[in-house]
């Protein structure tokens, strides 16, 4: 865990390439004090913390439980951290009739027009092919066809 005396050295920059944005302690230290008027009592991180705990969870992907362990405190103190974070109101994301109002919508137009595939053609004699017909175990057509006698006893023991 870092240092709050080193987390306020850091530079611009290198606050931007460590934790992903730019300084918002100020931001956050105002809306803490503002939070804060009617005297409630102090939390146990401060606004810094806070703001690294935020900022570890979003940028980083790390999880609650991670994190709690880090800081030596309890998951939903985390969550509590990430919701006050976001909160504060100067981490919200455009609304989208903004995005929407500055983007160019770009067309892009395929043609899918339907092709036939080119196969050969099929033959006569392919498609009006007849089935041979089958043959009887006692037919002596084994013999007819031209078989020879050793052949023809092969079929007779695998049908027995």
């Amino acid at each position: 865990m870092i240092n709050n005396v080193e987390k306020k050295k850091l530079k611009e920059e290198n606050y931007q390439k460590i934790f992903g944005i730019h300084k918002m302690l100020k931001l956050l230290n105002e809306a803490y004090r503002i939070g804060h008027l009617r005297g409630r009592h102090p939390r146990k991180l401060s606004v810094l913390n806070r703001l690294v705990i935020m900022l570890s969870y979003y940028h980083n992907y790390r999880t609650m439980e991670n994190i709690a362990f880090e800081y030596g405190v309890a998951k939903s103190t985390i969550c509590e951290c990430v919701k006050w974070a976001e909160k504060s109101g100067e981490l919200s994301l455009p609304k989208k009739r903004e995005l929407v109002r500055d983007t160019e919508i770009e067309v892009v137009l395929v043609d899918t027009t339907e092709c036939e595939i080119e196969r050969p053609k099929k033959t006569v004699e392919i498609l009006l092919r007849k089935k041979e017909k089958t043959y009887d175990k006692d037919s002596d057509s084994c013999r007819r066809k031209g078989f020879k006698d050793t052949q023809r006893l092969v079929f007779t023991r695998e049908r027995s």
